[in-house]
């Protein structure tokens, strides 16, 4: 997490959370966004103060319908889901009121990376942050 801030990081993302992650980013004061997949993993960092968490491996891990089960319990936590998204599944989980925001490697696949192909990237970046919008 040093490593991270000092190469000018603002925040980090994990696909889970640890004891030894968890202190590292309170020791460098880097804001996290922490992974849970499970009622007892969201709990856990909830009351660690954790009320952002990424939801991973989404898809996996019951999707839509775990996500709006943990909203009644879980009033408190918002979600970025993450792991199996597509643009199309992203419009349905934007729709839950417990869904802050959601990530997918459909933005930046390996294939654009290596071909450096920046202008599509950027294409599909701005088509993601569009996702939701008529919704909200």
């Amino acid at each position: 997490m040093r490593a991270a801030k000092q190469a000018g990081a603002s925040f980090g993302v994990s696909p889970g959370a640890t004891d030894r992650l968890l202190d590292a980013c309170e020791e460098t004061g880097l804001p996290l966004l922490p992974g849970a997949a499970t009622a007892s993993e969201v709990m856990t960092l909830l009351e660690k103060g954790y009320t952002a968490q990424k939801f991973f491996p989404a898809e996996a891990s019951g999707g839509r319908s775990a996500l709006r089960s943990f909203g009644g319990p879980l009033p408190l936590v918002q979600f970025c889901p993450t792991g199996g998204i597509t643009p199309e599944k992203a419009t349905h989980y934007l729709e839950l009121g417990n869904v802050m925001c959601v990530g997918g490697s459909w933005i930046a696949p390996t294939s654009l990376l290596r071909s450096r192909n920046w202008a599509e990237i950027e294409t599909r970046a701005h088509h993601a942050s569009q996702l939701g919008q008529a919704s909200c």
